[in-house]
């Protein structure tokens, strides 16, 4: 079994270079258009998924709600897929979190997997609660599925999968609506 884990189209503030995290941003013009483009690629290249699982955050389900539509395949709202909540940080570029909370900024970057920046979560967190949501799904399917998520839950899993330091996780960095398949039984807990 298999999941396609696919990043949300373009929003505003990754043109802008701000972090979103749990910060509900929607599709820009050139992220609904990525979304389009995406579903045309999907179904030129006939990937076999009966249905898709969205984040609850609006740049995941228009994603969703778009794939959906162009493939005629149902898609279904899913707690536990958002991106991390990087507290404070979130609106900021990672240059000003660098200037405005150096001390945190220096802890989080040697230990990310465990270290929250304010008022947020850690890696280790957001990742408990993706492999739950993840593995709620593989108790309701046994048949390839799409995930539509974030950019640190898609680099994160596959430090998980891939045993490879949280802290590495760039290496895994993924562009907007891009599609990364992975083995879903892997993730079974």
């Amino acid at each position: 079994m298999k999941f396609y884990l696919i990043r949300h189209g373009q929003t505003e503030w990754n043109v802008d270079g701000k972090i979103q995290g749990s910060t509900d941003i929607e599709l820009n013009t050139e992220g609904l258009i990525q979304a389009a483009q995406l579903s045309e690629k999907i179904q030129n290249l006939n990937y076999p998924f009966s249905k898709i699982y969205s984040s609850p955050q609006q740049r995941a389900v228009q994603t969703a709600e778009i794939l959906s539509r162009e493939t005629a395949i149902d898609y279904e709202v899913k707690d536990g897929l958002e991106e991390i909540n990087l507290g404070e940080w979130e609106g900021l570029s990672w240059r000003e979190v660098q200037d405005t909370y150096p001390q945190e900024f220096d802890q989080w970057l040697k230990n990310r997997k465990y270290t929250k920046p304010p008022k947020g979560e850690s890696y280790q967190e957001m990742i408990d609660r993706v492999l739950s949501a993840l593995n709620k799904i593989l108790r309701e399917t046994n048949e390839d599925a799409v995930i539509v998520t974030h950019s640190a839950v898609i680099m994160c899993l596959q430090c998980y999968l891939t045993n490879t330091p949280f802290e590495e996780m760039t290496k895994f960095k993924t562009e907007n609506s891009s599609i990364t398949e992975i083995d879903a039984e892997l993730l079974r807990v």
